[in-house]
C-alpha cells in the first residue's frame, strides 16, 4: 500500500447532501426533532422487506413462537450497528464506503465493493420477488409477468427524487404505516395466545434447521448495505459542526433509529406471530411459501380481509425497499471506486441483476422455488455482514478521526461481542452447509469452488479486521515521532545568493536553467557546472585539454553569455573524472546555497547501468537539492 490515507472531498449522495437545514430550526420543540426524523425510516424498510417475510413465515410455521428471541436479538443488534453507522456519517461526514477507501488498499476495497454489490443484488432480488408475489396474490397476474413489471418501479423512484429527500421520506413513512397497519389488523384477527408469545422471547438452543432460519432472520434484519446507507443518509441534514451541534445530531438520530427500527421489529414479529398462531398451532407446519400463507389465511381466519391486507402489505414492503437498495448501490459505487453514473441507469442495472436470477429460477424450476430463493438471498446478506460491520466498529472507535465522539470502552466491547456472535452464527451455518455438500458423493467442481471461496473469504476477513489496527498504530507512531504540531507564525525565506546548476548538455538544459532562475532573484549568481568524463580527463584532471574539454567549456560559456544578456550573473565551472565527487566538491568550493539537478527517472537495472548520481550527491551536500524530472 503506497499511501496510508487517501482523502476524498466528494460528498456522499451529493444531489441531496445537506439539503435539509437543521440549523435554522427552533432551539427547542417538536420542529427541531422533526428536522432530523427521516433517514432511519429509509433504513428501516430494509428490515421489513419481502426477504424478512419468507424467513419470518417459515420460522413461525415450523418452530412456532420459539424464534421471537432471535428477532429481538437481531433488532437490538440492528439498533446498535445503525447508531454506529449514523455516528460515523454525522461526525466524519463520510459514509462507510468512503471511510473504507481511505484505509484499505485498492484490491481490498474492490473486493469489499464486489461483496457490497452482491449484497445489494441479493436484497433487490428479495424485493423483486416480493413485489411480483404481491401483484400475483392481489391480481392473479402470473409471477413471471410480475417480475418483469418491477422494472418500471425505477420510474417511481426517479419521480420521487425530483421532489427532494423530505418528500421521499414522507412517501416511505406512508408505506411503513400501510405495512404496520395491515399487520396490526392481521394480529387482531389471529388472536394469538399472549403467554406463548411471551415465552418466545426466552433464548434457547437452536437445531440445525432452526439455525438456518435464524441466520436468515439475522441476515434479513441486520443488512450490510443498510450500514452504508445510514452513514450517508444522515448527511442529508445540514448540522452545526461544533461539539454541541454534533451531540444534538447524534441524539436525535438515535431517537429516529429507535422509533423506526422498533416499527420494523413490530412488523417482523407480527409476521412470525401470525404464522405461529395461524399455521403452527393448526398443524400446518409445512407452510414455507408466502403464497401458501396467503391462501390459508382466509379459511383459517374466516375473513377475506386477511389475505387482501397481506398482499397489499407485501407490495408496499417490496416497493419501499427498492428505493433504499438504489441509494445503497449509489453509495458503494461512488465510495469504493469513485464512479458516478446517472440514478436511472444505476437503478436499471441493479434491478436487472435481480431480475435475471428470478426469471431463470421461475423458467427452469417453476414458481415452487421462489421462497427458497428468498431464504437464500437473506443468508447471502448475513454471510457478508461481517465485511461491513467490522470496519465500521474500527472507524467509530478511532479517537484520531472521531475525537471526543469515538465510542467508549463499554460500547466498544458490546459492539465487538455483537460482531463475534454474528460471525460465529454465520461460520457455523456455512460450515454445516459445506459439510453436507462434502458428505455427498461427486460434485467435485463445487467442492473445489467452495474450498477456494473459503480460503479467500478467510483471508479477506482477517485483512479487513486487522489492517485498520496496523494503519492506526503506524499513524500514531508517526505522530509521536514527529512530536506536537508546531504553530506556523514567521516563516523566514533564505535568499539564494548562489545557485549551482549541474548541466548534462542535452536538450533538457533549458528546462534546468529555467527552474534555477525561478529560485533566484536579481542578486543571485548562477554557477553552471558540467563534468567532463573523457579519457584524457581521467588521467589529467584539470590539466585536460582535449577536444571534448574545449567543446564543453565553450558550451558553458555560451550559456553564461546568454544569461548575462538577460541581466543575470553567471560563472562556469568544469569538473573532471568522477561525476558525483566533482559536483559535491564544486558546490562546497563555491559555497552554493542551492543545487539544481536533472533526473532521468531511471528505474531498476538502469540505475546500475547509468548510475545514481542524485542519490549520492544529495546525501553528501549540506544544501537543498532541487531535482527536476527531465
Amino acid at each position: 500500500m503506497n499511501k496510508i490515507i487517501q482523502h476524498s472531498s466528494e460528498a456522499s449522495l451529493s444531489e441531496v447532501h445537506e439539503s435539509v437545514d437543521t440549523t435554522k430550526q427552533p432551539k427547542k420543540g417538536w420542529r427541531r426533532i422533526l428536522a432530523y426524523i427521516g433517514p432511519a425510516y429509509l433504513v428501516s424498510v430494509g428490515y421489513m422487506d419481502p426477504g424478512n417475510w419468507a424467513t419470518d413465515l417459515q420460522g413461525g410455521a415450523q418452530f412456532g413462537y420459539t424464534l421471537i428471541w432471535v428477532l429481538l436479538m437481531s433488532n437490538l443488534m440492528a439498533l446498535l450497528l445503525q447508531s454506529l453507522s449514523a455516528r460515523l456519517g454525522i461526525v466524519r461526514r463520510k459514509d462507510l464506503a468512503q471511510a473504507n477507501r481511505e484505509v484499505y488498499p485498492k484490491f481490498i476495497n474492490f473486493s469489499l465493493y464486489v461483496l457490497a454489490e452482491i449484497a445489494i443484488a441479493a436484497c433487490d432480488l428479495a424485493e423483486v420477488l416480493g413485489m411480483a408475489l404481491g401483484i400475483n396474490l392481489l391480481t392473479g397476474l402470473p409471477l413471471i409477468w410480475g417480475v418483469c413489471i418491477t422494472v418500471f418501479d425505477t420510474l417511481i423512484l426517479l419521480l420521487l427524487q425530483n421532489f427532494g429527500i423530505r418528500k421521499l421520506e414522507a412517501f416511505i413513512i406512508a408505506l411503513v404505516l400501510i405495512i404496520g397497519g395491515s399487520f396490526l389488523v392481521e394480529i387482531l384477527l389471529a388472536k394469538p395466545v399472549l403467554s406463548d408469545v411471551v415465552r418466545g422471547f426466552v433464548p434457547h438452543h437452536l437445531s440445525s434447521g432452526a439455525l438456518y432460519i435464524a441466520v436468515g432472520i439475522i441476515g434479513a434484519t441486520v443488512m450490510p448495505h443498510n450500514l452504508y446507507l445510514h452513514s450517508a443518509l444522515v448527511q442529508t441534514r445540514k448540522i452545526s459542526t461544533d461539539e454541541e451541534g454534533l451531540k444534538r445530531a447524534i441524539k436525535y438520530n438515535n431517537i429516529d433509529s429507535a422509533v423506526a427500527l422498533n416499527a420494523a421489529f413490530f412488523v417482523n414479529t407480527a409476521i412470525l406471530v401470525l404464522a405461529a398462531s395461524v399455521f403452527f398451532t393448526t398443524g400446518n407446519t409445512d407452510v414455507a411459501k408466502i403464497e401458501d400463507a396467503h391462501r390459508l389465511l382466509e379459511p383459517l381466519l374466516g375473513t377475506k380481509l386477511a389475505p387482501l391486507l397481506f398482499a397489499i402489505a407485501l407490495i408496499a414492503a417490496g416497493q419501499s425497499s427498492t428505493i433504499t437498495g438504489t441509494y445503497a448501490g449509489q453509495i458503494v459505487m461512488e465510495g469504493y471506486i469513485n464512479i458516478r453514473i446517472d440514478p436511472w441507469l444505476r437503478r436499471l442495472i441493479t434491478r436487472l441483476l435481480a431480475i435475471i436470477p428470478a426469471v431463470f429460477t421461475i423458467l427452469v424450476y417453476g414458481d415452487d422455488r421462489i421462497d427458497a430463493l428468498l431464504i437464500l438471498s437473506q443468508v447471502v446478506l448475513s454471510v457478508q455482514l461481517g465485511f461491513a460491520m467490522v470496519p465500521l466498529i474500527h472507524f467509530v472507535s478511532d479517537k484520531a478521526t472521531m475525537g471526543k465522539f469515538a465510542i467508549g470502552l463499554p460500547l466498544k466491547l458490546v459492539s465487538w461481542l455483537v460482531a463475534l456472535i454474528l460471525i460465529y452464527l454465520n461460520v457455523k451455518m456455512v460450515v454445516e452447509q459445506a459439510a453436507e455438500l462434502y458428505a455427498e458423493p461427486g460434485n467435485l467442481g463445487w467442492k473445489i469452488v467452495v474450498a477456494i471461496a473459503a480460503v479467500f473469504f478467510t483471508w479477506l476477513f482477517l485483512t479487513t479486521t486487522f489492517l485498520p489496527l496496523v494503519v492506526r498504530h503506524r499513524m500514531h507512531k508517526i505522530f509521536k515521532m514527529h512530536g506536537e504540531i508546531p504553530q506556523l507564525q514567521t516563516l523566514p525565506v533564505k535568499e539564494n545568493k548562489r545557485i549551482a546548476i549541474a548541466l548534462g548538455f542535452s536538450n533538457k538544459d533549458e528546462k534546468l536553467i529555467s527552474y534555477a532562475l525561478a529560485q533566484g532573484n536579481e542578486n543571485t549568481e548562477y554557477i553552471l557546472i558540467h563534468i567532463v568524463e573523457s579519457v584524457s580527463s581521467i588521467f589529467s584532471g584539470k590539466m585536460s585539454d582535449d577536444d571534448e574539454t574545449r567543446r564543453d567549456q565553450e558550451r558553458l560559456n555560451k550559456y553564461a553569455e546568454q544569461l548575462t544578456q538577460m541581466g543575470h550573473s553567471a560563472i562556469t565551472v568544469l569538473g573532471f573524472n568522477h561525476r558525483k565527487r566533482a559536483i559535491v566538491k564544486i558546490v562546497e568550493e563555491y559555497e552554493a546555497d542551492l543545487l539544481v539537478m536533472g533526473a532521468h527517472q531511471h528505474r531498476g537495472i538502469k540505475d546500475y547501468l547509468f548510475g545514481e548520481t542524485i542519490e549520492t550527491v544529495r546525501h553528501r551536500v549540506k544544501i537543498p537539492v532541487l531535482v527536476v524530472n527531465i
